[in-house]
């Protein structure tokens, strides 16, 4: 589909694939996001880019998938298929991990039956078959091991081992302690000598007790005796310990014979959890690069609407800098687009652009571009990209150029994209630019769509004349001699030699020889297209403007149609509410004036009485029109919810919570809490000052980590925990040790079989604060503690 070979790598696909394959937690998703190819069926395209979709949606909005254990598990069923062997402890305990993951993700999206209808569709019609989980938790503990009560047998067997060691170790303590008594042992106690338990005795009492000397001191002063009568116990312990593993072996024979018949399925569950692990890598990179799902069309066409290269994204996003996004349309009628413009404008990062999207949508990955943008499907994708010049083939820059150039005009057609990068660049531009416009001519007549960045003045003028093929430019900011980095279709774009030459500091005598070099036709032709360039930002500005001012202009109308909506509504109430209250008025108003006359008739017209009794009823008039007042916040004229935007803080009415938006839709907002996403009512929500948002986070992270360090110890106990469990607990007490200057963490996680110590030691390898580990010392713990040392 792509030529030549390596123009995947030149646009940058292969990096993409790499950080896609890092989210990956198993090899076989790794294996499965190597064999990404763009694909140009659009039934399987519109599936792939649909599945990373719904995962995208799942991780953002939904309870985390289950993926605890993704362990390959069809090697070990590929090894139960063949009569006579039979898989290990651990392979067995590997692959009931592997199945209760399956189940576990399986019910996950049962649970959700139709929600995310394509993710369903990649375990359709796969059973549970719990018979298989039920038969190896028979046999396999939850620590991997064989249960001691496997079978009959094997209980039998372990009954007598742990008889014949409590003998022989009754045996052996009474010895001890003989010896003991008659002064025959050296300081110490029983030791354990080629496996076997002995007694240290003085080399001049070797002679006193009947055994076998197993070992010596380095001076020779102590012999390690074990006594003849534990010796025949120990025997029968070994050889029982032979008859265990034999009977384990059978156990486990047994088990595999058993597993056989479901080989098929396990493979099944195994291709559920590749794939799985597969569309969860590639919905975290775009969640990573803000990616979306665009709508996508049969037609050989591309319309990218706020585009951003992915790897510039990533890149830019480390230094806080942003990507200036990219709008651009490639159909029927304009197939082909002549980019012009200053160097480092943004040429060639448009193109690249253009072509990485194209290549990751045919390859079912989701773009970051609005969900607006519509990406069609090509059959071929050539690029020219770079120099490939060739030693071994005697190719030259432009030889190479020329050889690709050939292939582009031979094989292209109109389901081709073509991208070609300084076209005709190489040799003279005297024939460099006239055999560039003939390919560009060809391609052009053969309905070909694509995208051209030069500098060649014929290119832009075939460009202007042609129907289908269009100029377009890098805006240039001629005032502060810098890029804008912005692609404007419909006109050619200066190359700005003379200004960037100018502003770099070049002499003014070469620039002034240099302009009475070039012909006056070609100088007035530069000098256009840079007052073209300069109207054009103008005019670009000005739209932005008027554009702010009607987006402005209606958002004040949408205020007041709210407003005028809502004194409509409560005109009714508010008047009849307003009645009742003057009602009310005028009744205590008309009790307070008998009261007042009743009051100068008693005092039979005192004038001072008088006069104190019309000062109360003022007063009292005063009081009864208040209490009638709306309180100052209802008196204010009834304002109209506040627009909720992307980015706004707001709280969850009901609670203490304050969350910050990161979508909206029709009747819903999604809000952030920290790491958590929840869906609420627009109604169920109400936006707070930002500022107080921010106050109150900072003071609780700050009180936090606070806590944090007055509360830490370096000092972990993960004695019990499955694997996974532990390493989780281990990281985030090591983070914290490294955060706080501790210099070592230690570890407390038992001997047991040591398997446990295994997986934790191999992890803190791949730490790389950790310097060193060590054991503990013997009478502190010895190998059931590991000190992680930190740099």
């Amino acid at each position: 589909m792509t030529y030549p070979d390596n123009a995947i790598e030149k646009l940058g696909f292969a990096d993409i694939k790499t950080l896609i394959a890092s989210k990956c937690l198993s090899e076989a998703g790794k294996e499965l996001v190597g064999r990404i190819q763009p694909q140009t069926r659009f039934d399987q395209i519109d599936k792939f880019l649909r599945q990373a979709a719904e995962f995208k949606d799942l991780l953002e909005n939904d309870a985390p998938l289950p993926v605890d254990h993704l362990y390959p598990i069809r090697p070990l069923a590929e090894k139960a298929r063949v009569v006579g062997t039979f898989l290990s402890e651990e392979e067995f305990f590997y692959v009931l991990l592997s199945l209760k993951t399956v189940f576990a993700i399986i019910r996950y999206f049962n649970e959700r039956n139709g929600q995310y209808p394509n993710l369903e569709a990649l375990f359709e019609h796969l059973p549970i078959e719990k018979d298989i989980v039920v038969a190896i938790e028979r046999v396999i503990d939850a620590k991997g091991k064989v249960k001691p009560n496997a079978s009959s047998t094997l209980a039998e067997i372990n009954s007598g081992i742990a008889k014949a060691e409590q003998e022989a170790r009754k045996r052996i303590d009474q010895v001890f302690r003989t010896a003991q008594q008659n002064g025959w042992t050296a300081d110490g106690n029983l030791t354990v000598r080629d496996g076997r338990l002995c007694i240290p005795i003085l080399a001049e009492s070797k002679r006193k007790i009947k055994g076998w000397i197993h070992d010596e001191s380095a001076t020779g002063q102590t012999a390690y005796i074990e006594p003849e009568e534990v010796f025949h116990l120990n025997n029968k312990v070994r050889d029982l310990e032979f008859e265990k593993r034999r009977e384990i072996v059978r156990i486990l024979t047994a088990l595999t014979d058993e597993l056989r018949p479901h080989v098929p399925l396990l493979i099944d569950y195994h291709h559920l959890m590749s794939k799985v692990d597969f569309v969860r890598a590639k919905a975290l990179f775009a969640t990573d690069i803000e990616g979306n799902m665009p709508e996508l069309s049969k037609d050989a066409s591309t319309s990218m609407v706020n585009a951003r290269h992915p790897l510039l994204l990533l890149n830019f996003r480390s230094t806080k800098q942003t990507v200036v996004p990219l709008n651009v349309k490639i159909d029927s009628q304009d197939r082909i687009i002549v980019v012009s413009g200053p160097n480092a404008g943004g040429k060639s990062v448009c193109m690249k652009t253009i072509g990485l999207l194209q290549l990751m949508v045919q390859a079912g990955l989701l773009i970051p571009a609005d969900p607006t943008s519509r990406i069609g499907i090509f059959r071929q994708v050539f690029a020219d990209i770079g120099d490939d010049q060739s030693i071994e083939s005697d190719l030259s820059t432009y030889s190479a150029h020329l050889s690709k150039m050939k292939y582009f005009s031979e094989h292209a057609d109109a389901r081709t994209l073509v991208l070609i990068d300084e076209f005709g660049t190489g040799t003279d531009p005297l024939f460099g630019g006239p055999i560039a416009e003939a390919v560009l001519e060809m391609l052009h007549r053969k309905g070909a769509r694509g995208v051209v960045t030069t500098h060649y003045s014929n290119l832009k003028v075939f460009a202007s004349n042609t129907d289908g093929v269009e100029n377009a430019s890098m805006l240039f900011d001629n005032l502060a001699m810098r890029p804008l980095y912005i692609l404007q279709t419909g006109k050619p774009g200066s190359s700005y030699a003379f200004e960037i030459a100018q502003k770099i500091g070049l002499s003014g005598d070469i620039l002034k020889a240099a302009k009475q070099k070039i012909g006056v036709q070609q100088k007035k032709v530069d000098t256009l297209l840079v007052d073209l360039e300069r109207d054009k930002k103008e005019i670009h500005d000005a739209k932005i403007a008027i554009g702010q001012k009607e987006k402005q202009l209606a958002r004040l109308k949408e205020e007041n149609e709210t407003l005028q909506t809502y004194l409509e509504e409560n005109k009714k109430t508010i008047i009849s509410k307003a009645r009742e209250e003057a009602r009310e008025i005028i009744r205590n108003a008309n009790k307070l004036v008998e009261n007042t006359i009743s009051g100068i008739r008693e005092s039979q017209a005192d004038k001072e009485k008088t006069k104190a009794l019309r000062k109360q009823l003022s007063e009292g008039l005063n009081r009864n029109i208040g209490n009638h007042e709306q309180p100052e916040a209802s008196k204010r004229s009834p304002q109209e919810p506040v627009a909720i935007q992307v980015g706004d803080w707001v709280k969850i009415l009901g609670t203490d919570n304050e969350a910050q938006v990161i979508s909206t839709a029709k009747n819903n907002v999604v809000l952030a809490m920290g790491d958590l996403r929840t869906v609420q009512k627009w109604n169920n929500v109400v936006r707070i000052d930002k500022k107080h948002a921010q106050t109150r986070s900072r003071q609780t992270h700050h009180g936090k980590i606070t806590d944090d360090v007055a509360n830490f110890r370096p000092e972990v106990d993960v004695r019990g925990m499955r694997t996974e469990a532990a390493l989780y607990q281990i990281e985030k007490y090591l983070d914290k040790a490294v955060m706080m200057g501790f210099p070592s963490l230690k570890i407390v996680h038992g001997k047991g079989d040591g398997i446990l110590r295994k997986f934790i030691r191999e992890y803190l390898r791949k730490y790389g604060e950790v310097t060193r580990m060590e054991d503990e010392h013997a009478d502190r713990g010895g190998e059931g503690i590991t000190y992680a040392y930190l740099d």
